[in-house]
C-alpha cells in the first residue's frame, strides 16, 4: 500500500497512466530525479491520501490526480509552471493545495469538484485560470485572485454555492 518509486537517477518521467486506478495505492513519494508526471499517471487511485512531489517537478499533466478521492491536501513545489488540464478534478476529500509562484496557468476543469476545497489563493504570476477551473467547489468560500490574471475562463466559478469573498490584491 506504500510506495517509493525506485530507479535513482534512471527515473524522469512517471508516464501517462502509470499508476492508473491502483486502488489500493495509499502513499508515494516521487524521487528527485523526475520532471514530468504525465496524463493520467495517478488518476483513480482512491486510496492516495499522501504524495510527495519533488522540486524537480516542471509539469504535471492531464488529469494526473483525478479522481484520487481520499487526498486531503498537497503542496505543489516551486518548479511547477502549470496546472494542468483536469490535473485535481473530483479530488472530493481536497482540503488544501499550496499552488507555487512558479504557476502562470490554472488548466481547464484542473479543480473541478474539489468539494472540500474552502479557500484558494492564487500566486502573483498566474495569468490564464482556465475554463471550469473551480466548477463545483461547493465548500469554496474565498479566493484571492491576483492583478496578474488576465484571464478568467467561462463558468470558472460556477456553481461554487458557498463563495462569498472574492479578493484582488495589489500583489499576493
Amino acid at each position: 500500500r506504500l510506495a517509493n518509486i525506485s530507479g535513482g537517477e534512471s527515473v524522469t518521467t512517471i508516464e501517462d497512466r502509470a499508476f492508473l486506478k491502483c486502488s489500493s495505492l495509499v502513499s508515494i513519494t516521487i524521487p528527485e530525479s523526475v520532471t514530468n508526471i504525465g496524463a493520467n499517471a495517478f488518476q483513480d487511485c482512491k486510496s492516495l491520501a499522501s504524495i510527495t512531489i519533488p522540486d524537480s517537478v516542471t509539469a504535471i499533466g492531464y488529469s494526473a490526480f483525478q479522481d484520487c478521492k481520499s487526498l486531503t491536501s498537497i503542496t505543489l513545489p516551486e518548479s511547477v509552471t502549470a496546472i494542468g488540464v483536469s490535473a485535481f478534478a473530483g479530488c472530493s476529500r481536497l482540503e488544501s493545495i499550496t499552488i507555487p509562484k512558479s504557476v502562470t496557468a490554472i488548466g481547464k476543469s484542473a479543480f473541478e469538484d474539489c468539494l472540500s476545497l474552502a479557500s484558494i489563493a492564487i500566486p502573483q504570476c498566474v495569468t490564464v485560470i482556465g475554463v471550469r477551473a473551480f466548477v463545483g467547489c461547493s465548500h469554496l468560500e474565498s479566493i484571492t485572485i491576483p492583478k496578474s490574471v488576465t484571464a478568467i475562463g467561462k463558468s470558472a466559478f460556477a456553481f461554487c454555492t458557498s463563495l462569498k469573498t472574492v479578493t484582488n490584491p495589489e500583489s499576493v
